[in-house]
């Protein structure tokens, strides 16, 4: 089964080479993949929010996109800029579910887990910019990739590590995500910040066995070939919405007792809780959903529904869908077909499974670095306009969110928008 179906965004290209190899050969040839911001049309800083200031001051320490690179400097990709009022904040948690033994770890082991919450911030200039992944997990997985990871730095992001929680009148609303088959919980970021600078809170999981991750210990693993379903992805997400419970109560629920970041604990509002996933992670998303009432809504970024889904949800769903369509597979029209409360179904014309991931934005650029032919690039990400989807990342989640947690009216959720004149509202 290739990445298309399954989450991993490194299936081949019609010419045969490996998507691997296509990235690997851009980097090695000095293409630095920083998941560093910029607005739609100008340069803007890494973890700033609306008016945060340029790209090239103190926030970044590096020039804006567009500039010439420095002699000898590699090429910089860039990101959507996010596009909420608030900078961003992130601190990684270790999760230990204690009634979930875990025999793969062997006796007397419990299921471990790294999140990242993702959260609006305040006081953030001391703060450094997180990675996109920790330089130890970013090397081999630059390697798989068929790289030298020594050829450029590890991508940025907009979060800044431990700055505190923004005082808000009331508690944070509270998205839950789930990666892709065989990814990363950063396969989203472009979607998981955006949230964040609107005033949610993000906590992004990284399913064990099933993804690149390092533990506090230095630990390290990688997807391995024990079997997980979209269930198991779901029995992640409810061991995290008791750890969504414990820090709405005031309790720290790391399991090493990590200093949380001024704020977090008490901030979150546990009575508002969001879920949505990519691929694999979008199934687990109406899996975890029909399996726990705590998630309010769910959306699913072509989400390929299978195992079958045969039980009604009363809940609100969105799916977003581009190869993984109601027409071509049976599994989510039977889905579809259980959706007993508020429902929409977004059709991405011309767009790839991988275009509801950061692949979206990443790979145009490389494309021009590359050369790469148009055949190559489509295989990538369909012809959908890259910054068309970049952009529904970006919108979408924010907009449904907003409706189903906070209760505030989105003609997003109601008709088609000027704005994504390749986004069908599918009857």
């Amino acid at each position: 089964m290739t990445g298309m179906t399954t989450g991993n965004p490194f299936p081949t290209t019609p010419s045969g080479l490996s998507r691997r190899n296509l990235l690997g050969a851009a980097l090695a040839a000095g293409a630095a993949v920083p998941n560093r911001l910029a607005g739609p049309a100008a340069a803007a800083g890494a973890g700033a929010g609306a008016g945060a200031g340029p790209a090239s001051g103190p926030e970044t320490g590096s020039a804006a996109p567009g500039a010439p690179a420095a002699s000898g400097s590699p090429t910089t990709l860039t990101f959507p800029r996010p596009t909420g009022p608030h900078r961003v904040g992130v601190v990684d948690l270790r999760l230990v579910d204690k009634t979930r033994p875990d025999p793969t770890a062997g006796p007397g082991a419990f299921r471990e887990l790294m999140v990242s919450v993702w959260y609006p911030a305040r006081d953030t200039a001391r703060y450094q910019l997180a990675p996109w992944m920790p330089a130890a997990v970013f090397t081999p997985y630059a390697i798989d990739a068929g790289f030298d990871p020594s050829a450029f730095a590890v991508p940025l992001t907009a979060g800044r590590t431990g700055a505190p929680v923004l005082r808000a009148e009331r508690r944070l609303p509270v998205v839950v995500y789930s990666h892709g088959a065989h990814s990363h919980r950063a396969d989203n970021t472009n979607a998981v910040q955006e949230l964040a600078s609107h005033g949610f809170a993000v906590v992004t999981i990284a399913h064990t066995y099933d993804t690149w991750v390092q533990f506090p210990d230095g630990r390290i693993l990688s997807p391995s070939h024990i079997p997980m379903g979209p269930p198991d992805f779901a029995a992640d997400a409810r061991s995290v919405l008791d750890a969504i419970d414990a820090l709405a109560a005031g309790r720290n629920p790391d399991a090493d007792g990590k200093q949380l970041p001024a704020g977090l604990a008490g901030s979150l509002d546990a009575r508002r809780v969001g879920m949505f996933g990519w691929s694999k992670g979008g199934t687990a998303t109406v899996d975890t959903m029909l399996a726990d009432h705590r998630v309010r809504a769910g959306l699913s970024f072509d989400g390929p529904m299978a195992p079958e889904i045969t039980t009604d949800l009363d809940r609100p769903v969105l799916m977003m869908t581009a190869e993984n369509t109601r027409a071509d597979n049976p599994d989510v029209a039977e889905a579809w077909s259980h959706l007993k409360g508020w429902r929409l179904n977004v059709y991405a014309d011309g767009a790839a499974h991988s275009s509801y991931s950061d692949v979206e934005s990443l790979i145009p650029q490389l494309a021009k670095i590359l050369g790469m032919s148009q055949a190559d690039l489509e295989s990538w990400i369909g012809t959908l306009n890259p910054a068309e989807g970049a952009h529904m990342q970006q919108a979408y989640p924010s907009a449904f969110f907003d409706l189903h947690l906070r209760g505030r009216r989105s003609r997003l959720m109601e008709a088609a928008s000027p704005a994504f004149p390749d986004l069908k509202y599918l009857p």
